[in-house]
């Protein structure tokens, strides 16, 4: 466990170090069109998960790649971890957030949320504000743009009971376009509320299709039924490696001992 805490800080500060070299470079897209500031995202998102593997010992797999189409589409994930929040930037090329209004007072990194046109929302103005994103975000959809939401609204420890808010239905009602469902475990690897990276295969699966037009209630039902099947076994395969992980490394030091 020391060395999984040493490797967890050394990667936490190279995390920010990392974060803040990249806030740097993406200056000059200030002056650029938005495609600019996504790319820098992009190269922040990989560098980071870069990181994590060579410091961490956390390896990324990615399936179901192919089933990712092209053009307007709702992206429906699994909430565990910080992590997806960025890495899924990687595999669409026009992603659009949901965030809090908060978030785009940060100097810096809340004027490249704003750069990038992700849509801001209040949630202390009450139900008109919802009302006003919903409508910004299904404009941007239609436009050409990939929506990723969280269904749940907040980070959910792996393995904990799903709690599915019924705002993604009525973003999918409005969008009207197919949406992606997205399982993963990195929960396990990333935990919240914490610093320390456990070792592992980190995966995240992209899922088959639900097309548009589905009733609400059918919408929420399905979308949360897929994601909530697959990530289970995500997660139940993802604990097997990590006790053999441990298992294997105290009978090692045991031998050395």
């Amino acid at each position: 466990m020391l060395l999984i805490f040493l490797r967890s800080l050394i990667y936490n500060v190279l995390f920010y170090l990392v974060l803040v070299f990249w806030l740097l470079v993406g200056i000059p897209t200030f002056l650029m069109p938005r495609a600019a500031i996504l790319t820098v995202a992009r190269c922040w998102a990989a560098q980071s998960t870069w990181l994590l593997r060579v410091v961490c010992n956390v390896r990324v797999e990615y399936r179901g790649v192919e089933k990712i189409p092209k053009g307007p589409l709702l992206v429906a994930s699994k909430h565990q971890s910080m992590w997806e929040t960025f890495a899924l930037l990687l595999f669409f090329d026009q992603p659009l957030y949901i965030l809090k209004r908060e978030l785009t007072l940060i100097p810096f990194f809340g004027w490249y949320l704003i750069k990038a046109g992700m849509v801001a929302v209040d949630r202390r103005a009450g139900g008109r504000a919802l009302l006003k994103m919903v409508r910004q975000a299904s404009e941007e959809v239609r436009r050409g743009r990939q929506l990723i939401i969280f269904p749940e609204g907040t980070r959910r420890p792996a393995g904990a009971p799903p709690q599915y808010k019924p705002g993604v239905a009525q973003l999918y009602a409005s969008c009207r376009e197919n949406c992606l469902p997205v399982a993963l475990n990195s929960g396990l690897f990333w935990p919240r509320r914490t610093f320390m990276r456990y070792p592992g295969t980190l995966v995240v699966e992209f899922l088959d299709l639900l097309p548009p037009g589905l009733p609400r209630d059918e919408f929420l039902a399905r979308v949360s039924a897929v994601i909530e099947d697959a990530t289970g076994q995500l997660v139940e395969a993802g604990r097997r490696e990590q006790a053999q992980l441990f298992n294997r490394a105290e009978t090692s030091a045991s031998a050395k001992a």
